[in-house]
Formats: structure tokens, C-alpha cells, sequence
């Protein structure tokens, strides 16, 4: 018997947690801060877009198993923010076999839409859903916030980083690993015990690559203009010879590669390419659009003439 319908992998409802209460950039409190929200006219501060992630991994391994930890990527566009306390529940298709790239999507519990993505094994994978949003960006029209970067601009030098399991991630990232594990909405033997995985060393969870890229973001070093308070508005994170693992060294290099304009938004993409300590060769990637809030910018007005 045959059928045209399409079918889906989904996981369990979880609650993730929010652990950037205490975030601070540039001396001030983040979006993520309750009363830095609900002055720039959110309901409280949002769980930041990579916790979510997590719940993708299960699905994704069930699909092509060590192949997605070693090559796969992830490219995601938020669409409305989360609160803790809400329910999300991650979905994928179900892929023909031999697929190498699936669409996935994450809803709260009443349906609300969370984020869109697509999921894939590269290296030839073809577009990804980033790839096509980048394509139908216009020209923005005047950067004020943005006005003294350019497509192009690279970081200000090469940034070392590495992630030990109680290593504070900074002050963007107010925590540790096994902090994170404690709370994290899927927890694998994977991310703590080395003999348990196919690399005998434990690996670094998907939602965490975004921490151990942005860990030195401000090394870079480009010239946003303060003070502003921005957020995620899409994500890529790609293995391209992966998985990452804690506890080693890692060289990071920086590039912004596009740069937009929403009614609210002035926005810098950037390119970060994790490599491993000689800075030969290329583990991972992540394409990050830092979204600035125009209106959090106390000159803008001004600037904008």
C-alpha cells in the first residue's frame, strides 16, 4: 500500500530555561534581562534562540546517526521569541531515504511558531535556508548603527578559544558547560563521558557551539555603535569536520558577509570559521545575524537626519 502523505519526526513538549539574566555587552544588561526587555517592549526576557536547538539533536541523530554530528548543519530563522515557563516541541520531516536535507520547525504548545529551519548533511547539501534568505536581502537604504562596517570586514585578529567543562563562558555567557548540562532540554552521556562516543572524547552540544563562537565575539572588534541592544534573528551552525570537543583548543576567524534593514532592525551577518589550534583546518562554521534595535540606540534619531 502506498501513500502521498507526508510524515513527520517530533519530540516531547519541553520548557527550556533561560540562563542570560545576567548577560552584559558593551557595560549594559541584554535583551535577555527581564527589565531590559520590558523597557524596549517585551513581555520578559527571551530564551535565547540556539537553547532551542537541543531539541533537534535527537531527531536529527535518528535520521543519519554519527554523519550528523560529524557533517551536519542546522540553519534557522527565529520567529517569535520564548518565554520560560512556555512549552516548545521540535519537528522534522521524515526524509526518503538517501536525503540529505530536511525541512524542520519548532512550535509552542498552542501552535505558535518558534522558529523554521532547515536541516542537513553537507558538503553538498545545496542551499541552506540561510543561504536563500540571504539571497532576498535588499540594499539597506541608510545604516546608522552599522555605518562604519562593511561587507567584507573581518574580525581584528585571530580569536583562541576552547570550552572546559566548568570553564565561566564570560560575561556574555554567564555560565559553564556543566551548568548548561544540568539544565539542558536533551542531555547526552556524550557531552560528559569520552568512552561513550565514536571519538572517545566528549563532544560540545550543538546549542553550545554558538556559546564557544561567541566567546571572544568582541575580540573582533567591529564598530557597532553603542550603546544598542541586539538580538538573534538567524543562525547556521555547520560541521565540516566535526564534532567539536571540550577541552580543545580552537582558532576562530571572523567575517561580516552581508548587512540589512528591517522598519525596526539594522542587522550584520557574520561568518565565524572555527578551526582547529594551527588555523589549517576548518572544523565548523556559524552564520549568526546579530539584529541591532534601532529604537535602543539613544542617537538614532538624530543620526538617522
Amino acid at each position: 500500500m502506498s501513500f502521498d502523505t507526508p510524515l513527520y519526526l517530533c519530540g516531547p513538549l519541553r520548557e527550556p530555561r533561560q540562563m542570560l539574566a545576567d548577560q552584559e555587552y558593551s557595560g549594559h544588561t541584554s535583551i535577555h534581562d527581564d527589565n531590559m526587555a520590558e523597557k524596549l517592549g517585551f513581555t520578559a526576557g527571551p530564551i535565547e534562540g540556539p537553547t532551542h536547538f537541543s531539541q533537534f539533536v535527537p531527531l536529527l541523530a535518528a535520521v543519519w546517526g554519527q554523519d550528523w554530528f560529524e557533517r551536519g548543519c542546522f540553519s534557522a530563522h527565529f520567529q517569535n521569541m520564548v518565554v520560560e515557563g512556555e512549552s516548545v516541541r521540535a519537528f522534522i520531516e521524515r526524509p526518503e531515504p538517501g536525503a540529505n536535507k530536511v525541512r524542520a520547525w519548532a512550535e509552542k504548545a498552542d501552535g505558535t511558531p518558534v522558529l523554521e529551519a532547515s536541516a542537513s548533511l553537507g558538503p553538498d547539501d545545496g542551499d541552506t535556508l540561510l543561504d536563500q534568505r540571504m539571497a532576498r536581502l535588499r540594499e539597506p537604504e541608510k545604516l546608522v548603527i552599522l555605518s562604519d562596517l562593511h561587507v567584507g570586514m573581518k574580525g581584528a585578529d585571530d580569536e583562541p578559544v576552547r570550552m572546559d567543562p566548568d570553564q565561566n563562558m564570560g560575561n556574555l555567557y554567564p555560565f559553564s558547560l556543566n551548568q548548561k548540562l544540568e539544565k539542558i532540554t536533551e542531555d547526552s552521556s556524550w557531552y560528559r563521558d569520552g568512552d561513550a562516543t565514536p571519538w572517545k572524547r566528549p563532544i560540545i552540544p550543538l546549542e553550545m557551539v554558538s556559546v564557544l563562537a561567541e566567546y571572544t565575539s568582541k575580540d573582533a572588534a567591529f564598530p557597532v555603535k553603542q550603546p544598542v541592544v541586539g538580538l538573534f534573528a538567524d543562525q547556521e551552525i555547520r560541521m565540516v569536520d566535526g564534532p567539536l570537543f571540550v577541552g580543545e583548543d580552537y582558532l576562530i576567524r571572523r567575517e561580516i558577509v552581508a548587512l540589512s534593514e528591517s522598519k525596526r532592525t539594522e542587522s550584520y551577518w557574520v561568518r565565524s570559521r572555527i578551526y582547529d589550534a594551527s588555523g589549517e583546518n576548518l572544523k565548523a562554521e556559524m552564520l549568526l545575524n546579530h539584529a541591532t534595535l534601532k529604537h535602543s540606540y539613544p542617537h538614532y534619531e538624530e543620526e538617522a537626519g
